[in-house]
């Protein structure tokens, strides 16, 4: 039974780490531009949308071209996101053995 708590031990330090690391995450910002270059979207890397921007020339495009090229752009920075979130979650679960887990 000692490595149930050994194993116990491990799990609650990696908790805290991720705890640590989901509140750095949060604060950690990417911008991820869009359509040439008309849209620019700054998310954090918990994946909140912190801002859009928008040249004002895109905007006189079509409507439904807009809307299309926003929602793609809003889709590529909520998986820049995910993609930088789950690199930096994996440097921290890196080192965990949970047999039959993985």
């Amino acid at each position: 039974m000692a490595g149930v708590g050994k194993l116990l031990k491990q799990a609650q330090k990696m908790q805290k780490k991720i705890e640590a690391l989901e509140a750095e995450l949060a604060e950690q910002t990417i911008d991820v531009s869009s359509g040439g270059g008309a849209i620019n979207i700054t998310v954090t890397l918990s994946g909140d949308i912190k801002a859009i921007q928008l040249d004002p020339e895109f905007l006189k495009e079509d409507k439904a071209f807009v809307e299309e090229t926003l929602a793609t752009g809003v889709q590529d920075a909520i998986e820049a996101a995910r993609k930088g979130k789950e690199e930096a979650m994996g440097d921290v679960t890196a080192g965990m053995q949970m047999p039959g887990l993985f």
